[in-house]
């Protein structure tokens, strides 16, 4: 072999045996999901025991037809002391009075320069400093707290001094086809089982931007006010490097639906995933190399779950990485570079398989899941776009009512 060509086969065996590890990650998670369950540590506190007092943001842009069943499903769940408070924000409808109406502590945002999310949570913590709870509870306004999570939260919060992330679920509306299916897949891979994984091995979870519950102190004192669109997995990422990893709590849980209309799925994936991949480069490297250097083993699994890029992207890179190694045996190279990857590629199909079948029945059929590769090809111009012209501020998904 040329000399040229053995020094290229040592570069791509070495890039081989990267492009590995989030593959072996997600492998472990996968496998750690599926171990039999124990008794829960959310039961170990009784109800009967006094709670701490819980206020509940919940931020909502122009969300007057639709923050009505959001409040009916946490309202219930409040006791004497506790609240929700509704930041409409740069509302241009009645998001304000509806809420007020139902019986939400409600405040009111205009700026048109500082948009997005994070500002809006800023705004309302910044309120609640007037009379701080002992626990703050974030949901997004178009979602649904199941009954007796928010008691769930609250205790698991205030008994660990840690934030906690509840099971976000997403779901595919009625007769939905197979693109949004397949979204609902995906979704029940990245928020259910890989945290559930991480959560059996005693690891923390990144934060999924509702259904998280914050010890007051903690994130009185945290950078919100951003317009970074994926501002739930850098304030993950901030809690842990200060040494307050968040923690996954499966028993409580909060859902969502997928917008049906293809814009605002499209968006909402584009937002997503830029959001994703833009925080890997980032800040990947360093807090990993921060987290090695300063010993902190909760920060560095965090960050390594951070590097395991969403489904889609994953299959797509590792596709095409294999395609280069093989590439490189056919014009003479060295084999090992074909043998990790095409290594890599069954790992992946294990872990995706046994995803599915232990939790992704529900949404996809086995056939239908054998069409992956149809879907992952369709998702090619986003991930174009993200070359070219890169996401980087908020933008709101558009409803299925036209709403944006």
């Amino acid at each position: 072999m040329l000399p040229a060509l053995e020094m290229a086969g040592w570069v791509m065996s070495g890039l081989s045996l990267l492009v590995l590890v989030p593959v072996l990650l997600l492998l472990l998670q996968v496998l750690a999901a599926l171990l039999p369950r124990a008794e829960s540590r959310s039961t170990l506190a009784s109800s009967a025991d006094p709670r701490a007092r819980v206020a509940v943001l919940m931020p909502a842009h122009d969300e007057a037809t639709g923050i009505l069943e959001p409040l009916r499903s946490v309202l219930p769940q409040l006791q004497a002391r506790d609240r929700v408070l509704v930041v409409a924000d740069n509302c241009s409808d009645d998001t304000a009075s509806v809420a007020a109406a139902a019986g939400a502590e409600v405040v009111q945002r205009q700026d048109s320069v500082r948009r997005g999310k994070g500002y809006a949570l800023d705004f309302g913590v910044r309120h609640l400093q007037a009379d701080p709870p002992d626990v703050v509870v974030i949901v997004d306004a178009d979602c649904i707290v199941a009954p007796g999570s928010l008691d769930l939260l609250v205790r698991h919060c205030h008994r660990t001094g840690r934030a906690t992330q509840a099971l976000y679920r997403m779901h595919a509306p009625p007769r939905s086809g197979l693109k949004i299916r397949m979204a609902e897949f995906a979704w029940i891979v990245k928020n259910h089982v890989r945290p559930l994984g991480y959560a059996r091995l005693g690891l923390p979870c990144q934060l999924m931007g509702t259904g998280m519950a914050f010890p007051w102190e903690q994130l009185r004192s945290a950078p919100l006010a951003s317009g970074h669109i994926v501002e739930d997995m850098q304030l993950g990422l901030d809690l842990a490097t200060a040494g307050h990893a968040p923690q996954f709590l499966v028993d409580a849980g909060v859902s969502s639906s997928f917008p049906s209309n293809a814009e605002g799925l499209q968006a909402q994936r584009t937002r997503w995933e830029h959001g994703h991949l833009r925080v890997i480069a980032a800040a990947g490297p360093r807090l990993l190399a921060r987290a090695i250097a300063t010993w902190q083993p909760s920060l560095a699994a965090l960050v390594l779950d951070l590097c395991v890029p969403p489904l889609a992207s994953l299959v797509l890179g590792l596709s095409g990485w294999w395609v280069a190694t093989a590439a490189f045996w056919f014009v003479g190279g060295a084999v090992w570079p074909l043998v990790l990857s095409s290594s890599a590629l069954s790992l992946l199909g294990v872990a995706v398989l046994a995803a599915w079948a232990g939790f992704g029945r529900s949404a996809v059929s086995l056939w239908e899941l054998s069409t992956a590769p149809l879907y992952v090809l369709r998702k090619i111009p986003m991930y174009l776009k993200l070359l070219r012209k890169r996401q980087v501020e908020w933008v709101r998904t558009k409803r299925d009512d036209g709403r944006a």
